[in-house]
């Protein structure tokens, strides 16, 4: 009777243990990983970018050479009077600040490329779109940095004075390089595995840049001039940026992953 009620307890024992280990199993596979932070991921990611471009400055010295060389040229091309730089100053500062953006958009994957990085960011469960907000943050800030740093050089050269309201050209200088940087980092992403993304991506950012352009071209001569009022133009632009902007978010996981 000793020896059955044992021989109980022991399989009972048993039934426990192997139950708990049952149990514990499932709650250790049915255990969500813990949510990554979009946030972080996208702070993280541009803090790197913005460490990388400081130690090499590869983009910020290609940008600025090369505005630098256009405003020298077209100074000593032409002589213009006050009123004709007020009416050509938009479209040379404008055409010069996009054209060197795409010296900084060239760069903005290929430093990913390197080392397999961006194959595995593919596999990480962090989300895309943070990815692509850094990258589009990261080259904003590059291109406000070369713009405040050129913008005096125009005044000069040119000897620019603002006959309308000077303010108005803060929200044109801002959308207008966030419309030309949202679509060039989407581009080059699409770009990015092409032979010659270098040629690529101009070609897919100007057509699709052209309303952007003509109304920052358009505002900052309406401002210069005192003309006409730059109000259509800068709602023009806000509206341009945030169907841009919803698009490229909506689609970049897609490219991302592409093949």
């Amino acid at each position: 009777m000793t020896l059955t009620a044992h021989t109980g307890d022991v399989s009972a024992s048993q039934n426990m243990a192997a139950t708990n280990q049952g149990a514990g199993s499932n709650f250790t596979s049915n255990r969500p990983l813990p949510p990554i932070s979009g946030f972080r991921t996208t702070l993280a990611s541009l803090v790197k970018d913005i460490r990388l471009e400081w130690r090499s400055k590869d983009a910020i010295n290609s940008m600025l050479f090369f505005s630098l060389l256009v405003v020298v040229v077209f100074s000593f091309s032409f002589d213009p009077t006050a009123q004709e730089s007020r009416r050509i100053a938009g479209g040379l500062i404008w055409v010069a600040f996009l054209f060197a953006a795409i010296v900084a958009l060239n760069q903005t994957w290929a430093r990913e490329m390197r080392n397999q990085v961006l194959d595995a960011y593919r596999v990480s469960p962090a989300p895309a779109n943070s990815l692509f907000l850094s990258k589009a943050i990261g080259n904003f800030l590059f291109v406000l940095l070369l713009e405040a740093v050129m913008t005096p050089l125009f005044i000069m050269f040119y000897q620019l004075r603002a006959l309308g309201p000077a303010w108005q050209l803060v929200p044109i200088a801002v959308l207008g390089t966030w419309a030309i940087v949202i679509n060039g980092t989407f581009f080059a992403s699409i770009s990015l595995r092409t032979r010659s993304r270098e040629i690529m991506l101009p070609l897919l950012l100007f057509p699709i840049s052209i309303p952007a352009l003509l109304a920052m071209v358009e505002g900052t001569t309406s401002i210069l001039s005192g003309e006409l009022t730059a109000r259509f133009w800068i709602a023009l632009l806000l509206a341009y940026d945030v169907v841009f902007t919803m698009a490229s978010l909506l689609l970049f996981e897609t490219v991302l992953h592409a093949e």
